[in-house]
């Protein structure tokens, strides 16, 4: 499929909009209610820092809701405002959070169900609206939708297009797309759908396992066993590992993106010389600035003396986690959780440690001073990082 030419005459439709509605105004009183926080603002002004008795909050000096995040959940909100009374549906969720897709629900605006992993349109109808969410959806949802005469809003992050044309530029010079992400990722999901030949590798280590194929060869079928969920159809290693771009799902790690770059580059310089290494490799630097900001804003933290670090955000938000990541590498005591509810009865915590489901921690918080540093994921409204604040303080405090 000529996913570029396909684009291209879905905007120039007139059920397609991805620009919003001019409403902007309309909503912005709704949304300041629901998501920001007076208190955040305030400690955002006193340089990150705020104290109440025996407990110093440090906040990262980037976190919470990006420019990407904050465009689509304005663009959802105005979508019901200009379609008071038609039926619209959400293609997966608006954002990683809970409280931002329960305000959508509680304004009647239904999510695609999912049955067996596998989404059910069935119930979409012509003329029905249908927002696609930050994270975008793939080339043959959005080809079903506008078949089936749906009007189309698209909200999806410029960030996560930006990685669309990369792949799509690996395709038209004959690369594979090793794509640094999370297979079943709505966004990774997306990004595979628009490129031609591609792989998945999760982390460095697959990456490695994949550079050592292209070095060393091995067992084929192995191979395609290993890779078996993470390939496009009929993906063969021995003819599709000649020609290599990279790309990747916005929201991973900079620093393992890079890397993984950086190796796939190694290689195919080992393999096929430094004369023709830009006919075996391409590489764009499709890593978003939110996620990077973050990131670095992170580290920073994490650099300080801190007794205990709070990561908020939604137990699916690939950001999120790599945001709990670097202060488990660090050594710090932290917790992430997805609400302020999460925290209690009494000095307890429901939260959920990397790579784990849920666990209960009591106590949770330790007697004496305490340095606590908090960060959130860009999915996270301030209205929650508030709510977690407020109940650590209030715990703190009995």
């Amino acid at each position: 499929m000529d996913t570029r030419a396909f684009k291209r005459s879905l905007h120039h439709s007139d059920r397609y909009n991805r620009r919003g509605f001019g409403r902007a105004d309309e909503v912005a009183a709704s949304l300041e209610e629901a998501y920001t926080s007076p208190l955040i603002q305030r400690i955002r002004e006193d340089g990150y820092q705020y104290r109440q008795g025996r407990v110093i909050i440090r906040l990262a000096q980037a976190f919470g809701f990006c420019w990407g995040v904050e465009r689509a959940v304005a663009m959802a909100y105005e979508t019901r405002r200009h379609y008071p009374s038609e039926r619209i549906w959400i293609t997966n969720e608006i954002i990683h959070n809970p409280s931002v897709n329960a305000h959508l629900r509680e304004m009647d605006v239904s999510f695609i169900p999912v049955d067996g992993g596998v989404k059910d349109f069935s119930e979409v109808l012509s003329n029905d609206v249908v927002i696609l969410p930050a994270f975008g959806a793939t080339v043959q949802e959005m080809q079903l939708l506008n078949e089936r005469g749906c009007h189309i809003v698209d909200t999806t992050c410029p960030w996560v297009s930006k990685v669309w044309n990369t792949v799509e530029k690996h395709k038209k010079e004959s690369f594979t797309s090793v794509i640094h992400g999370k297979v079943k990722h709505e966004e990774t999901l997306a990004t595979s759908s628009f490129a031609g030949t591609y792989l998945v590798v999760l982390d460095l280590a697959e990456a490695q396992i994949v550079c050592d194929y292209i070095l060393q060869g091995g067992d084929r079928e192995a191979f395609l066993r290993r890779f078996a969920a993470a390939t496009s159809p009929g993906f063969d290693p021995d003819r599709d590992l000649v020609r290599i771009g990279v790309a990747n799902q916005t929201t991973m790690l900079k620093s393992e993106t890079e890397e993984i770059g950086r190796l796939f580059e190694r290689t195919l310089l080992r393999r096929y010389g430094p004369a023709a290494l830009n006919e075996h490799f391409l590489a764009f630097n499709t890593i978003c600035d939110a996620t990077q900001e973050r990131q670095d804003a992170m580290f920073s933290l994490v650099d300080e003396p801190l007794d205990l670090m709070v990561v908020i955000g939604g137990y699916n938000s690939s950001n999120t986690t790599h945001l709990q990541e670097i202060a488990v590498h660090r050594g710090i005591p932290s917790v992430h959780i997805d609400a302020p509810e999460r925290i209690g009865p009494g000095n307890s915590v429901e939260h959920k440690p990397l790579g784990r489901d849920l666990e209960r921690l009591e106590p949770f918080l330790p007697e004496g001073e305490l340095r606590i540093g908090i960060t959130s994921g860009a999915s996270t409204p301030d209205r929650v990082v508030e709510g977690v604040i407020d109940r650590v303080l209030d715990l703190a405090s009995r």
